[in-house]
This record gives C-alpha cells, sequence and structure tokens, in this order.
C-alpha cells in the first residue's frame, strides 16, 4: 500500500500554548487581586475594579481564556497525530485562534465596565455570545473536517469526548444565551425565576462538565499515555466511562438549587443523577492512574507525570466531593459557603491548571524540537502550584464549616447567636491565607513561562511537522472477533449523533416541565413588575456585580427565616430577569431587605453605598461612592419596558410613553426623604435607582410580625 507524506500544524499549537500561558497569568492575576479585595477593602480602588466587576473578570479568564485556549492546544496537536492527518483548513485555523483571542479581549474590557448578563459563567453581553457561536461553529467545522480525512479507521477515546464537547457546548451555549436585545449591547433573559434558575444551572453545571472535564479527559486519555509511554489500563472501561459519565452529568444541574425554590421533583432528579455521577468520574480516573502501572518508578523522578498525577488525583477528590455535596443534608451546610469556593477550586487548580502545565511541559519541547530548559524549574514550579492548591483549598474548607455553624447557632434563649457581620470579619484571616496560597500559584505559572521561554529561545518551531501513514481503508465492515464499539468508532458523525441524543435526554426532561406546566412555578397576585425607577436600580445592582456576595433566597431553616425573614417561594420572581438568587454568601441574603426587621431607612442605604465601613463596621464591600456623582442614565428606560412587556411582564399598554416621568416622580420622592434625613442629593444620581431597588425587595409578599 502507498505511504502518503503531510505535514502537522505545529504553528496553531504554539499559539494556542502561548495563549494558554498568557491568560493564565492574567486570570489568575485578577484572581489573587480580587481575593485580597475580601480583605482589604480599599483595594476595591476604582468601580472599574472592584470586587463585584472583577471576579467575573476572573472566572471567565480563567475559564473560556486559560482552560480554552488550554483545551485548543491539546486539540490541535493530538488531533492531528490521532487521525493521521493535518488540520482540514489552515484558515479555520487562523480564524479560530484570532477570533478566540479577541472574544476574550472583548470580555475584559466589557466586564469592568459593568456590561454583564449578571448570570454566572454566562455574563458576556450578547453580541459576544453571538461571536462564540460563530467561533465554534468554526473550530468544529475544522476538527469534524480533519477527522473525515483521517488516515486512521478507528476514533481513539480522546476523540470521542472531544466530539461530545463540541456539541454538548453548543447546546448549552445555545440556551443559555436566549436573550432579547434591546440596545446593541444590552438585552433581557427570555427566562425568569424559577427558570432563568433552572436553566442557569443547568449551563452552569454543564460548563463546568462539558468544558472544564470532558475535554480534559479527552487531554488526559491522550497525554498521560504519552508522558508515560504506556497504553491506557482499559479499552472497556473507557468505553462505559465515556457514555455512562456524558448521559449523567448533564442531569445533575438542580443540586446547585437546593432547598430553593425550584420544585422539588426538579432537585431530586438532581441529586439522584449527581450520586450515579460519582462511578463514572471514579471510572475515569481510575483509568488514567492504573495506565502508570509498571511506571511509578518514573513518576518521582519525571516531573511532567508528577503534574498529571496530581491532576487526575484532584479530579477524583473534587468528583467525588461533587456528589457527596449534592446530598440535601450536606447542601444545608455547605451552600453559600467558602466549602463551595474550596470545592471549585481544588478542581480549577488542581485538574485544570495542573494538567495544563504537564501537557504544555511535554508537547512545547517537541514542537520546538529542544529539551526542557529546566527540569529544575519545572519541579520547583510543580511544589509551588501543589503547596499553592493545599494552601488555598485547606483554610477555605474551614472557613465554610466555620461560616455554617455561625450562620446556624443559636443561645439558650433562642436567639441567633452571631450577626451576619460577625462571620465576615471572622473569615479575614482565612481569606488572608487563601491569598497565600493564590501568590504561590502564580508564582509557580509565572516560573513556567520563564521556563517555557527559555526552552523556546533555545529550539525553533518546527512549524510543518513532516509524517506519513497509509490512506484510510475503504471498508467499514466489522472484522471477526473485534468489539462491538469498533464499529461506533469508524463513524464519527453517527457517533456525534449518538452523544448529540444521549445528553439532550437529561435536559429535555428537566426543562421542558418546568416551562409547560404552570404548577412548577405558581403565581402570587400580590407580586407586581417593578416600577421603571426599580427596574433601573436593579440593573444597576447586576451591573456591580453584586450577586457576586449577596444572595436572594431565604431558604426553609430557622437559622434563616430568624435571620432574613419568611422564606422564599417560587412565584415571587416571575418578573425577575435574570434570577438573582445566587451562589456565595460574603454579605446577608437581601430577598426581604425592603420588609420587616430587615427594613432600613433611605439615609441608611445612602451612608451605606458612600461608605459601607460606616454603617456596618468591618464590611469588605467596596464604597459605591461614584454613584452618588453619576446621573442615572434614563434614555434606555423606554426600551427596557418595551423588551419586558415583549417577554410577557404586564405593564400597561403605552407604559413605555409614561416611564420616564414615573421614574422621575419616584426619584423626587426618595430624595425628598433624604433631604429630611439632612443629605442633599440629586433626584437624577445612581443611587437613588440602586435604593428603590433595595427598598422594594420582598415587599409583595407579607411579613409575618410586620
Amino acid at each position: 500500500m502507498q505511504v502518503e507524506k503531510f505535514y502537522y500544524d505545529n504553528r496553531t499549537v504554539k499559539n494556542f500554548a502561548f495563549a494558554t500561558l498568557l491568560w493564565g497569568a492574567v486570570g489568575m492575576l485578577v484572581g489573587l487581586w480580587a481575593a485580597l479585595q475580601l480583605v482589604f477593602p480599599s483595594l476595591n480602588i476604582t468601580q472599574y475594579g472592584s470586587f463585584g466587576r472583577l471576579r467575573p473578570l476572573h472566572t471567565n479568564a480563567v475559564i473560556f481564556a486559560f482552560v480554552g485556549n488550554g483545551i485548543f492546544v491539546g486539540v490541535y496537536y493530538s488531533l492531528q497525530r490521532l487521525c493521521k492527518a493535518r488540520m482540514f483548513s489552515g484558515a479555520l485555523s487562523k480564524i479560530h485562534f484570532w477570533g478566540w483571542q479577541l472574544i476574550i479581549v472583548a470580555a475584559a474590557i466589557t466586564l469592568p465596565l459593568g456590561l454583564s448578563q449578571g448570570a454566572e459563567y454566562a455574563e458576556l453581553i450578547w453580541p459576544i455570545d453571538l461571536a462564540i457561536t460563530v467561533i465554534w461553529v468554526v473550530f468544529g467545522w475544522n476538527m469534524f473536517g480533519t477527522i473525515i480525512k483521517r488516515r486512521e479507521r478507528h476514533l481513539y477515546v480522546a476523540i470521542w469526548f472531544y466530539i461530545a464537547t463540541f456539541v454538548t457546548v453548543a447546546v448549552l451555549h445555545i440556551v443559555r444565551s436566549g436573550q432579547l436585545p434591546f440596545t446593541w449591547l444590552k438585552s433581557y433573559s427570555f427566562y425568569a425565576g424559577v427558570q432563568d434558575a433552572l436553566v442557569q444551572w443547568w449551563y452552569g453545571h454543564n460548563a463546568v462538565a462539558f468544558f472544564l472535564t470532558t475535554p480534559y479527559l479527552g487531554l488526559m486519555y491522550y497525554f498521560l499515555p504519552k508522558a508515560a509511554n504506556r497504553p491506557v489500563y482499559s479499552y472497556r472501561l473507557s468505553i462505559i466511562h465515556f457514555w455512562s459519565l456524558i448521559f449523567l452529568y448533564i442531569w445533575a444541574g438542580p443540586h446547585h438549587l437546593l432547598y430553593t425554590s425550584l420544585p422539588n421533583w426538579a432537585q431530586s432528579l438532581g441529586v439522584v443523577f449527581s450520586v450515579m455521577l460519582l462511578f463514572p468520574s471514579w471510572g475515569g480516573m481510575i483509568n488514567g492512574l492504573l495506565t502508570l502501572r509498571g511506571a511509578w518508578d518514573r513518576v518521582r523522578d519525571d516531573v511532567i507525570l508528577k503534574f498529571m498525577v496530581v491532576a487526575v488525583t484532584a479530579y477524583g477528590m473534587a468528583t467525588f466531593e461533587g456528589p457527596m455535596l449534592s446530598l440535601k443534608n450536606v447542601s444545608a451546610i455547605s451552600h453559600y459557603t467558602d466549602w463551595i469556593v474550596a470545592h471549585v477550586h481544588v478542581g480549577a487548580l488542581g485538574w485544570n491548571g495542573m494538567l495544563t502545565f504537564g501537557v504544555l511541559y511535554w508537547l512545547i519541547p517537541r514542537i520546538f524540537a529542544t529539551q526542557l530548559y529546566s527540569k529544575k524549574l519545572a519541579n520547583g514550579h510543580f511544589w509551588l502550584g501543589t503547596l499553592g492548591i493545599i494552601f488555598y483549598a485547606v483554610p477555605m474548607y474551614w472557613a465554610g464549616f466555620t461560616q455554617s455553624s455561625m450562620w446556624k447557632q443559636f443561645t439558650e434563649a433562642g436567639q441567633l447567636k452571631y450577626t451576619f457581620l460577625e462571620t465576615v470579619t471572622y473569615m479575614k484571616p482565612f481569606y488572608a491565607m487563601r491569598s497565600l496560597g493564590g501568590t504561590l500559584y502564580l508564582l509557580g505559572a509565572l516560573l513556567m513561562i520563564y521556563n517555557v521561554y527559555k526552552t523556546v529561545k533555545a529550539g525553533k518551531l518546527v512549524a510543518d511537522e513532516p509524517a506519513q501513514a497509509a490512506p484510510l481503508e475503504t471498508t467499514a465492515a466489522k472484522h471477526k472477533g473485534e468489539h462491538w464499539h469498533r464499529w461506533v468508532e469508524r463513524k464519527p458523525v453517527q457517533l456525534m449523533v449518538f452523544s448529540l441524543v444521549v445528553v439532550l435526554i437529561g435536559g429535555i426532561i428537566e426543562l421542558i416541565p418546568t416551562f409547560l406546566i404552570q404548577s412548577n412555578v405558581p403565581t402570587i397576585t400580590s407580586v407586581k413588575p417593578y416600577t421603571p425607577l426599580e427596574l433601573e436600580g436593579r440593573d444597576l445592582y447586576v451591573r456591580e456585580g453584586c450577586y457576586t456576595c449577596h444572595s436572594q433566597m431565604i431558604r426553609p431553616f430557622r437559622s434563616e427565616t430568624e435571620r432574613y425573614g419568611e422564606y422564599s417561594k417560587a412565584g415571587e420572581f416571575v418578573y425577575d430577569r435574570p434570577f438573582q438568587w445566587g451562589s456565595k454568601r460574603t454579605g446577608p441574603d437581601l430577598a426581604r431587605e425592603g420588609t420587616g426587621n430587615l427594613k432600613k431607612s433611605n439615609g441608611w442605604h445612602f451612608r451605606h453605598f458612600r461608605e459601607p465601613s460606616s454603617m456596618s463596621e468591618g464590611s469588605v464591600m467596596p464604597s459605591y461612592s461614584f454613584m452618588l456623582e453619576q446621573n442615572l442614565d434614563t434614555t434606555q428606560t423606554a426600551a427596557k419596558i418595551r423588551a419586558m412587556q415583549s417577554l410577557g411582564v404586564p405593564y400597561e399598554k403605552g407604559f413605555d410613553k409614561k416611564a420616564t416621568e414615573s421614574l422621575r416622580e419616584q426619584a423626587e420622592t426618595i430624595a425628598a426623604s433624604l433631604r429630611s434625613d439632612s443629605i442633599r442629593v440629586s433626584s437624577r444620581k445612581e443611587v437613588i435607582a440602586l435604593i428603590a431597588y433595595m427598598q422594594r425587595l420582598g415587599t409583595d409578599i407579607s411579613q409575618p410580625n410586620q
């Protein structure tokens, strides 16, 4: 049989590798700065660098810039070699690379400016979402084009995970990005309240599953055997691992919403499938670690294998902890605490970070035809990274347990033992230790950048690496004695379709009833749409990322109803776009902020926004004094009302024409009340709208003892 000569494209691999290192350092630096802001609130230097705006910048930079580029490094390198074919299109590769980097730059500009959809991991505004869709299609086109023209009949397990990643991320992104734009930069979600919450955590959990997990499992299945120079432990286990993982993962999202206003049937589904998820997850970990059978002596001396072993171990730890956290009695303790922050970062720093570092250390010397500059520096990086994870995670676990117990404790007289602010000030030493862990991890990454720079300088890029292979056989028949799954592996389109069907089952069963069956979101007649001023204030609340520290969901626990008021109900949130239930309480819950014992005067809120520590000594909240100076932009108020009407919010016909006047009247009322409290501020300032929103919270529901 004639052998064909061709060339692997290493230039695109190099570009994504350098981008991974650059954005990794940037994302980690932003995360470190945000962590320090919770220890030293004075580091909230400007409105563009406040914690509420930097936190989504950090998460997007690490997930989509660092890990995203890391995925593409591994896929572009391994896919060519597994298919024995050059990438389908050099032009598509360039469009993919530069398009992805431009998206990252756009995110880095818009998020500090406060242009956000207010949904965790999906904050990017609709034009950027549209660009992501286009670039993702370019990536898939290039990937499937390469698979179709391959010279290797069977698709290796890594490619199964790449295919599942592509189709599932596409579905997740399209569903979560359902928005009605009302300007070129702003939009409202198609979904509201309970439905928005379910869509969000169906998306959010599965973004972790199919962006931070399945593509990295593909990288593990390729690069770990390569680094160890050993075959994968079990082919059959990899089949079970793949199909069971992608089927079960998609159901687990509701475990982020236990004890909330989400219908109980959806919560129960999330719990059941989350617990089941432990088995395929650990199947993958076992398959990875047992691949090193007979090579454990090398692990002690091979720094690349050290990174990979820690990564796979962290994957096992995180995927054991996830199902445990999904149990309702454990969630009652962990949810809204720093325990969840620790859990997430074991996966992010350990699984994604350490595997990325190991892959890059293995790959870069090969594409530059040289040796790694310094194994000693790489070992230094390994220990800095490992110690960084420990110094980050352990204090945050301790902080989470402490927070939960302090929130729930009562005195012998039956009163809450601690104020919320006492729990905030008690956390500062833990946050300081977390910052030390983040610093160590970042220093390790910077050490790697120097090591890679010296490695690259000593070598020369093999941009077009020569290779040869026999052309693909024309027959796709099943051979006698061959495992049945081999037939599936010969059919990339069928494999993609099967993956899509398996993934869609759980999503359809969870989402559709919540939208179609009215009893899942019972209405409350006293709940009314926001006034124009309250709507503007709510949009300011979203702009400043207040949801990153405050929840608006009171769970049915005595400790919460005593502290915050009556527990939250599904019908309260029917006009909330986006929902604001939150996932972390660095500050207290605000669901009943405008009612009952929690209600504070307009003057209190004004002084609190101007200087939080003046009203709450020890507060780590940033100052929002700039809102006292900036005028509220009301040029879009009418457009917002029209958009809400299009989405089904029952404003009266023609209300958009009266909205601005209604806004002014309410603003004047609040400004007048502030003057009676010796505060003189124009009714046109942003702070007036934010006060209006704060005072609205919870007022639609009658409160006991009010």
